[in-house]
Parts: structure tokens; C-alpha cells; sequence
């Protein structure tokens, strides 16, 4: 049977805090793909979809289109989609003219595991809940729903909690309730045309289900979903990276940094994957099987990696005045952009600069630090191709023994072909220090108290043999060994601003301890 599908998108996702400030709660992640694909790939492929846009709509949409260009999308705007007059009930209402038929509705952050039924009958969907009070709740007989009850009244004997999952079969009576209920339909959502169906009849379902509505149940979901052998994507607030079917969605609330990626292909083409589409906030690539390099790393590997990179690496003839240039985008790279994300994490994690003795080294302030970098001869970069976020698990390593570079930088320092090779070496670097997948697996600790920081990471023994290999090679290869030690360094400190509490600590602390390390050579 084919059906529609009714997704309401328009909410604001309050319950989330952070979490929905650059997206639309439909599209937070979990177990890395939005929970609105883990929706609709719950349904069969004829089926078609009624989607109402509100809050970060349009990237909703795009998404859609970009992950699902087979699939049949309706949408419907609605406003107002927050404050006085808004509700769920007008997001159905907005969503009227393309539901005249059984449809099956869902709520954008219901997830459950069984099969969900086709509208072929009228339909509740239930779930046993230890605690019934933040729910709308059914009772009921048998299989059968008497009684659709507010928040805070129901008896645990006789009631379930309603996971905002329903097949509706008589539609028009839905509707005409819907219609006739006015304010009170609007605030009270698609209750309030189910209760009009009552004397239709409407079985009662029960699901395993997931609610993704809130911070705790959200982790929860992440945990139930999390596969084992999935990437280890350390989350950032304004991007994602979601894998769908076989392809790969790159995100970013930042319509340049996606525009300069797509375009940033022409210069790195046999390096990566070809974009397959694009739009203002996201593109498409297909997922290219194989292992992220951290996984597999070891001193062989390695070395057919760095021999694989003379190819990458480039260097490009400068005029002067084209050198002048580069130097200048060398200086706001290094020095400006780590003194502004210094003073950043300053601010989103409330310290301040001092003289803290970090793992019992006393340490001067890193304001005196910075001021003793030789940042000119920062500045004299290799001007060159590059990646930009050079590390292992940014590269992948195929079954037929092939790199494939993925998540390149958009710019470097605003220059879309001329970086500083010597940023990629200092982001391999920092990878062969601080291995994400360990970081995920909270392998760390860091205590800042007062004036002492003490911190540790556990490292593969696998990535500090790389590590000591880079190092010769470095040198073999006439590169300034100490200059990206002082980038790994600055490094760790641009970064801690970025990431959470407390792994924000722990790069801090790192990367001014190796700055000390090196500044006293």
C-alpha cells in the first residue's frame, strides 16, 4: 500500500539547548546521520512525504533533496512557527492539502525499533515508560484505545505513554475536528483530531521507542543506535558529517566554507572523492569503503603514505608580489587566528590566562609564550597544495591498498590554491599525538585546579612509532623539524576553543606545554 508520510519539522527544539542553535532538530546526529533519515528509511520506498518547515527549514530541505533525490518530498512553511499562535497543530494545518488520504503521522523525534504500519486502519503507537508524567498518555483495552489523556492524569495501571506516532485512516473526520477546534487544536496538536476517531475505532500499537526530544533521551538514543565500527566524528556544534545510504553529506552553516570545498576539488581532484551535488549548506560525495587511517596505522603504512604524499605536496612558483601575499595569509593564520581563539576559549569555558604549573612544570603565562614565537619565520612558509586538516582520520585506506584524503580544508587564509605545506605536516603531526578514536573513547584526564593543570592521553604504541619515523623524516627531507613542532603546538591551542568540556582542557594544556618545550630549545 502506498502511503503519505507527515513529518513536522517547524519546531524550535528548545529541549536541546545548544544542539538545534545551527540546525533544525531533525537533523541532530545519531550514530552519524540525522535522525530524520533514520525516519524515513523506516518506510517503504513508494511511500511519500509531507514535511512542515519552520525553524532552520531550508536546511531540512536541502538535505532531503541532496540524500534522498529518489524519494517524493512535500513541503509546507509555517508560520508562525514559534510564540504566540504557533503549535503543532498548526504545523499539521500547513500540511492539510497534501494529507488527503490515510496518512501516517510522526513526530520528528520518534524513533522506534519495529516496523511502523501502513494507514490501512486508524492506529496509535504506545510505549511502557517508567514514568508517565511527561507524556500524553492512551488507555487502554486489549488492543484497543478508549481514551486519549492530558499530561499528569494517567493511572500506570491501565495507561501508556503516546509516542507521537499514528495511522489515520479517516482522514476527512481528522481534519474537520482539526479545522472546527481552532485555538485548542493548534496548542494541543494532533491529539486533538485523533480523539475525534475514537468512535471509529483506533487500535493501540506498542513499539520499542526512542525519544530524541531531549538531552538525556537523546544520549540514550545514542547510545541504543551506536554501531561498533562506526567513524569517530568529534561533534562540532555548526557542522556534521552524515552518511546515507551509500553517500557522504557534508555540513556547515557557513555557505562560503561549503562553496570553497566543492571548489577546492579542482586542485586536490585525484586526492579525493568528485562531489556528486551540491547546495548552499551542504554537499555530496559517495562513501568510499575502506578503513580510517587510524585504525590501521602502522610504521609500513606510513611510509607508503608520506611516499604517496611527494605526489600531494607540491610546491608552487611565486611572484613577489604573490609571495608577499602568502606571507601575510601565513601571519593572520598562524598569529592572529591563535591569538583570537585563545582569547576564545578564555571566554567559552570561563578561565584566564596564568602561570599554572601544568603535570609540575612551572610554566610562565602563554601570553609570554606567544610573545617569544619567531612568527616571521613561521610566516616563511612552503608555499604549495594542500589539505588543510591533514590527519589520520581524515584519510582512508581502501581494500585495493589506495589513500583517499576526505573533509579538506576550504581555504587557507582565504587563498583557495596556496597553503603552507608545513600546516599539513603539522596537522599529521597532531593526529600521531592526540588520536581521535581514543579522545572518544575518553582515554584522558585533565584536572584544572587553580593554579595547577595536570593532564594525560593515552597514544597507540602503533602512532608513537609513526611519530618518531616523522621526525627523521622530517629532517631527511630538509624540513624545519622544530618549526612544526611550534604548529603542532598552536595547533592544540586554535583548536581547544572549538571542542568540548573537558577534552577543551586537555588541548590547552598540551599545546602550551609543548609550546614551553619548544620555545626553551
Amino acid at each position: 500500500m502506498s502511503f503519505r508520510v507527515c513529518i513536522p519539522c517547524a519546531g524550535t527544539g528548545s529541549r536541546l539547548g545548544e544542539a538545534t542553535r545551527f540546525i533544525n532538530k531533525s537533523l541532530v546526529s545519531i550514530s552519524n546521520r540525522p535522525v530524520l533519515s533514520h525516519l524515513i528509511d523506516h518506510f517503504p520506498a513508494d511511500a511519500e512525504f509531507v514535511i512542515a518547515l519552520g525553524h532552520k527549514g531550508h536546511l531540512v530541505r536541502e538535505l532531503l533533496e541532496l540524500a534522498y533525490p529518489h524519494r517524493r518530498f512535500f513541503f509546507a512553511d509555517v508560520a508562525p512557527f514559534e510564540g504566540p499562535g504557533s503549535g503543532l497543530g498548526l504545523s499539521l494545518l500547513a500540511c492539510r492539502l497534501y494529507l488527503q488520504q490515510p496518512f501516517v503521522f510522526i513526530s520528528c523525534d520518534t524513533l522506534v525499533d519495529e516496523s511502523i504500519p501502513a494507514p490501512s486502519e486508524n492506529w496509535m503507537g504506545y510505549a511502557k515508560t517508567d514514568d508517565l508524567r511527561p507524556y500524553r498518555t492512551l488507555q487502554i483495552l486489549g488492543d484497543q484505545v478508549l481514551s486519549i489523556t492530558e499530561k499528569g492524569l494517567a493511572d500506570p495501571a491501565t495507561h501508556r505513554a503516546y509516542i507521537g506516532l499514528a495511522g489515520i485512516h479517516n482522514y476527512g473526520i481528522f481534519w474537520d475536528a482539526m479545522i472546527e477546534g481552532g485555538a485548542a487544536a493548534i496548542e494541543t496538536g494532533e491529539a486533538f483530531g485523533l480523539r475525534s476517531l475514537l468512535p471509529c475505532a483506533i487500535r493501540a500499537h506498542g513499539f520499542t521507542w526512542h525519544d530524541t526530544g531531549n538531552t538525556n533521551t537523546l544520549s540514550q538514543a545514542r547510545m541504543h543506535y551506536r554501531q561498533q565500527d562506526e567513524p569517530n566524528i568529534l561533534e562540532k556544534p555548526n557542522e556534521a558529517i552524515w552518511f546515507v545510504g551509500d553517500s557522504v553529506i557534508k555540513f556547515s552553516d557557513d555557505t562560503s566554507f561549503i562553496a570553497n570545498r566543492v571548489k577546492r576539488v579542482r586542485e586536490i581532484a585525484e586526492y579525493v572523492p568528485a562531489i556528486t551535488a551540491s547546495s548552499d549548506h551542504m554537499y555530496r560525495y559517495k562513501k568510499v569503503h575502506g578503513c580510517i587511517l587510524s585504525e590501521v596505522a602502522n610504521l609500513p603504512t606510513f611510509r607508503r603514505l608520506l611516499d604517496h604524499c611527494l605526489g600531494f605536496w607540491i610546491r608552487k612558483p611565486l611572484s613577489q608580489s604573490q609571495s608577499d601575499a602568502f606571507r601575510a595569509n601565513c601571519l593572520r593564520f598562524y598569529r592572529d587566528k591563535t591569538l583570537e581563539r585563545v582569547e576564545q576559549f578564555y571566554r567559552n569555558f570561563g578561565h584566564a590566562d596564568g602561570d599554572q604549573a601544568i603535570n609540575g612544570v612551572s610554566m610562565p603565562t602563554l601570553e609570554n609564550l606567544l610573545q617569544k614565537v619567531d612568527w616571521e619565520h613561521l610566516a616563511d612558509g612552503s608555499p604549495g597544495r594542500f589539505h588543510g586538516d591533514f590527519h589520520f582520520e581524515n584519510i582512508l585506506f581502501t581494500p585495493d591498498e589506495r589513500f583517499v584524503f576526505l573533509d579538506w580544508r576550504q581555504d587557507f587564509a582565504g587563498d583557495l590554491s596556496v597553503g603552507d605545506i608545513y600546516y599539513d605536516l603539522a596537522k599529521l603531526m597532531h593526529g600521531l599525538i592526540v588520536s581521535h578514536e581514543l579522545i572518544a573513547s575518553n582515554l584522558y584526564r585533565v584536572n584544572w585546579c587553580g593554579d595547577r593543570i595536570d593532564f594525560d592521553v593515552h597514544r597507540k604504541q602503533s602512532l608513537v612509532e609513526c611519530e618518531h619515523f616523522f621526525h627523521g623524516w622530517l629532517t631527511e627531507r630538509e624540513y624545519d623539524r622544530r618549526k612544526v613542532c611550534i604548529m603542532t603546538a598552536l595547533i592544540y591551542l586554535n583548536i581547544a576553543a572549538l571542542h568540548h568540556h573537558p577534552y577543551c582542557e586537555l588541548l590547552y594544556a598540551l599545546g602550551k606545554s609543548m609550546l614551553f618545550e619548544e620555545i626553551g630549545k
